[in-house]
């Protein structure tokens, strides 16, 4: 996963350079997510230091302009469209029109973002351009800013499930066909980029993804059930299996390329050579979703030990994938969440987003609560996961949290739980993606 390192953005003085910014990598968060890092510290000029001023000139016509700083943006989508908004003024930059209940994921390169939609003439991942980018030159970069677009460009799939960014790849799964398609998405934004494709055995609701040795790392079952985990090499090779993962769901990698993926009754640890299985304290004990940094061994996960339970949940688990064990917390008494609601922060932090519309730090290695921040009013869980309820991002220092209640969208800065900007929204804003620009 990936250790988004930036400075707070803060709004009583003029707005600092993102630092070290990343991409959310595997989801990696929920379904994720979810850890390579670019230094940004370096200041950048107004004017060009160059002779050549006109190397610099934007094009005639392309609605791009300059901007002195890296610029994020989020998008949230919403019953109908996708708003996009900039992520250092919390302003809508864009409403897009786009029918049915869209799910969002970062495309792995900053700029853009898959929306998997059935809409439209054809169903797949449709890549919106969210209109900001960096673009390297000599010893610097110049940062851009345009008219956001959902393109064309649709990777087709009947079911388009898990979009995973991982080492220069991205890989994307169709769950009702089991075809798996690779892409480079440095490639993304002239036209479709190259692509290539496999397949699992069957089709079934899974993941797949390439870890940076190129082995492929993929789920194992079919239209019934789900059993496990599968790691081959570049040439197809079996090196690790296991079937001891019911309900297989959810992936990230952990510090030293580690694989972990959840169960209903614990998780699969891949460390490079084998697989183990480290069970829950209860039978039924299902981590659906896992979150991880680059430099840490500790994943966080989610935990529902009764599988009647709904979609609220009032415990986490903290998984070292170096020792091979797992711990349950308890949350604070009447505190829940649903998968939209952890995330890390920049030290590591398990950030959980509760239903007491606060935000709790917890310490990734103890689970001790060492503070929890207001953020949002109460709020109830919903009885199904696609309605709209608080989601978070965290982009370096800064939690981006959602609140549809109210149709905004904060910005928090996660060491002192300053919610210091909140922007308005026209609808209630559901799923949500984040890019560095």
């Amino acid at each position: 996963m990936v250790a988004l390192m930036t400075r707070s953005l803060r709004h009583r003085r003029p707005l600092p350079l993102l630092a070290a910014l990343a991409i959310p990598a595997l989801a990696l968060t929920a379904c994720s997510t979810e850890a390579e890092t670019e230094d940004t510290t370096a200041e950048v000029s107004t004017e060009d230091e160059h002779d050549d001023e006109d190397e610099h000139e934007d094009e005639e016509g392309s609605g791009r302009e300059e901007a002195a700083t890296q610029t994020p943006r989020v998008v949230t989508a919403y019953d109908g469209g996708l708003l996009v908004v900039d992520g250092l003024t919390l302003e809508v930059v864009a409403d897009i029109e786009l029918p049915g209940f869209n799910r969002l994921n970062p495309a792995g390169d900053g700029r853009h973002v898959l929306v998997s939609t059935t809409s439209g003439d054809e169903a797949g991942f449709q890549v919106l351009d969210m209109g900001t980018w960096s673009e390297g030159h000599g010893d610097h970069d110049h940062y851009y800013t345009a008219e956001p677009e959902l393109t064309d460009v649709v990777f087709s799939a009947e079911t388009p499930g898990h979009a995973i960014p991982h080492g220069g790849v991205t890989t994307l799964f169709d769950d009702a066909t089991g075809e798996i398609t690779f892409f480079d998405p440095s490639e993304l934004g002239d036209g479709m980029p190259e692509v290539e494709t496999t397949s699992t055995p069957e089709a079934h609701h899974g993941f797949a993804f390439r870890l940076d040795d190129g082995s492929l790392v993929t789920t194992i079952g079919d239209e019934d059930s789900r059993s496990g985990m599968l790691v081959t090499d570049a040439d197809g090779t079996e090196i690790a299996s296991s079937e001891e993962c019911p309900g297989v769901h959810g992936e990230a990698v952990a510090e030293g390329e580690v694989v972990i993926a959840g169960c209903d009754d614990g998780v699969l640890i891949y460390d490079g050579s084998e697989i183990t299985k480290v069970a829950s304290p209860h039978e039924y004990g299902r981590i659906g979703n896992q979150f991880t940094t680059a430099d840490s061994t500790i994943a966080l996960g989610d935990y529902k030990h009764d599988p009647d339970q709904g979609l609220g949940l009032h415990e986490i688990t903290l998984i070292d994938t170096a020792a091979k064990t797992l711990q349950v917390i308890h949350l604070p008494e009447g505190v829940e969440y649903t998968f939209r609601d952890l995330a890390r922060g920049p030290e590591g932090e398990a950030l959980v987003l509760g239903t007491d519309g606060a935000l709790h730090v917890l310490d990734e290695t103890t689970g001790d609560v060492v503070a929890s921040h207001p953020v949002i009013d109460a709020w109830e869980v919903p009885e199904e996961w696609q309605a709209a309820h608080p989601a978070i991002k965290v982009l370096g220092e800064t939690a981006y949290v959602t609140d549809p209640a109210n149709q905004q969208v904060h910005a928090v800065d996660i060491p002192t739980g300053e919610v210091y900007l909140t922007g308005d929204l026209p609808a209630a804003p559901n799923e949500m993606a984040v890019v560095t620009g």
